[in-house]
């Protein structure tokens, strides 16, 4: 069985309060893109050479650390605790980059789970679904269903956001360049404080209002450290953007176009680039 675990942009995020237990409450909107990793899963027989449960080939973009540590293996022995599961061998084919901020891990756990309750007859429901994923990570709830939500807690509290229309017939233009955010040093200048303005409520008006009121509250502290995320930020605004910002807490960053962007590969040397149509 095969599935296409997609990535997802932040649509705003602001960190309105800490929490008592040393985390942060956010507002986002979430948003999927039609970025995909590819995963395929078969069952392992006895001569299958593997002494693990889940085997796990991942092959594309080279992930650093121990397969056996991904969040897909992690999904399989969450599930296996509660479920009676066999052996499986898992070909992760990573489309996604890392250190992003788009999601791709916490996709492919969910959809991770996704797929065992599908091929495996587990009969859980969405709600079940998302209560496992919520114990992997707190954006991975989201792409169960993957469809535009608005995010609060800590990013696994969902409900339903229509962003204008869901985007749907504009173009974007993801740009990650070769450097990885610290999510500490990200949070390490944050100043919690509620916006004026739901992401929520902005994400629903036009989107040339976007850029004067949808904020991301850790572009300023990454920019700082990282002042060549703010140049890409002002090159997709050259391009034409009707909007662009960082998403999540970085690296990569998008920008969103009514008509499709022509522009010379040189201007963003050394990133992966990646140009889609929502």
């Amino acid at each position: 069985m095969i599935v296409f675990p997609c990535a997802k942009i932040n649509l705003g995020l602001n960190i309105v309060a800490k929490r008592p237990d040393g985390y942060h409450d956010l507002q986002t909107v979430f948003h999927p893109i039609p970025l995909y990793d590819a995963m395929e899963v078969h069952v392992m027989n006895e001569e299958f050479p593997s002494d693990v449960p889940c085997d796990l080939l991942v092959s594309g973009m080279v992930l650093d650390g121990d397969s056996q540590d991904n969040l897909v293996v992690k999904a399989y022995h969450l599930l296996s605790k509660d479920f009676s599961l066999p052996r499986i061998h898992v070909h992760l084919y990573k489309g996604i980059p890392s250190q992003a901020g788009l999601g791709g891990g916490s996709s492919d756990a969910a959809f991770m789970i996704k797929l065992l309750d599908e091929m495996f007859k587990l009969d859980m429901g969405l709600a079940e679904m998302e209560r496992y994923a919520t114990r992997l990570g707190a954006d991975c709830p989201f792409f169960i269903s993957a469809e535009p939500s608005y995010a609060t807690g800590i990013g696994e509290v969902l409900s339903p956001v229509d962003a204008h229309g869901s985007l749907a017939g504009y173009h974007l233009l993801v740009v990650k360049p070769p450097v990885a955010v610290s999510t500490r040093e990200a949070y390490a200048s944050i100043v919690p404080q509620m916006p004026e303005k739901s992401c929520r409520d902005i994400v629903q008006q036009p989107i040339k209002t976007w850029r004067e009121e949808l904020t991301n509250d850790f572009e300023e502290s990454v920019f700082a450290l990282l002042p060549e995320l703010a140049d890409i930020k002002n090159k997709l605004y050259e391009l034409g953007a009707e909007y662009a910002q960082m998403s999540g807490s970085g690296s990569a960053l998008f920008g969103i176009f009514k008509h499709k962007p022509t522009f010379d590969p040189s201007l963003f040397s050394g990133c992966q680039v990646y140009p889609l149509e929502m």
